[in-house]
């Protein structure tokens, strides 16, 4: 390596150049859309969390779904719904989303949100606890999913992937955001129990036998990622 290059890869990051660049792909690939613009500025005004996945992030789920060609989805945590319009338009016709939600004023929001973006008919949202509702599909023998989308607490992630796992079959996607939480993911014992739940999440696709796996990184305007996998 060549000492120009080695100066070049220790520079530190440039923000602003990243929102530059976050800027310019959603100007080429995500087009105007009054819906989602609005799901954002509803869940806004209710006092929800401003923690819904970006615009660009919601076109890769979308496209992500697309080349799955997922029918039957599921995600857990709805918020707002922003993430569910993105990947209910990535369904055919006939296409059904399940997307969990514990507190039912986000859950009332998002509803009004899909029902807004023309998606409401083909998404069904269950309010409660995840893990209980994950139990209760599989006790009722729901049939595999296409893919499913993890977005919520981070404690609970391998709890929800090792429940994923008894909803999915041969070639369902399973996606999780925010998985490496601005690098504290690296660290040995992460100081908080959001990056150690999305480390020890990291750990168990990574290891798991029935999972092939691979992070992503998202820079934005922090640094963090999705995990894709695909269960063998």
């Amino acid at each position: 390596m060549s000492e120009k290059t080695a100066s070049r890869s220790s520079e530190p990051i440039d923000e602003a150049l990243i929102e530059r660049i976050d800027r310019y792909i959603e100007r080429l690939f995500v087009p105007h859309d009054p819906s989602l613009e609005q799901n954002i500025g509803a869940a806004t005004a209710a006092g929800l969390p401003e923690i819904q996945v970006s615009a660009n992030q919601g076109k890769l789920l979308y496209l992500i779904a697309k080349m799955a060609r997922a029918s039957k989805m599921l995600e857990i945590g709805t918020l707002g719904g922003y993430s569910t319009t993105w990947l209910a338009r990535a369904m055919p016709g006939d296409g059904k989303l399940i997307t969990l939600e514990l507190d039912p004023k986000h859950a009332a929001v998002a509803r009004g949100n899909l029902e807004r973006a023309g998606a409401s008919e083909r998404v069904e949202i269950r309010i409660g606890r995840a893990a209980e509702t994950l139990r209760q599909m599989i006790g009722a023998g729901e049939p595999p999913f296409d893919l499913i989308f993890i977005d919520a607490d981070k404690p609970g992630y391998v709890e929800y992937l090792n429940l994923s796992l008894q909803l999915a079959r041969s070639g369902t996607v399973i996606l999780a955001d925010n998985v490496i939480r601005h690098g504290r993911v690296l660290e040995e014992n992460p100081p908080d129990e959001n990056a150690r739940g999305a480390k020890a999440f990291n750990d168990a696709i990574a290891a798991h036998p029935r999972l092939e796996s691979i992070l992503l990184p998202i820079f934005r305007d922090k640094v963090d990622g999705l995990s894709i996998s695909i269960v063998k």
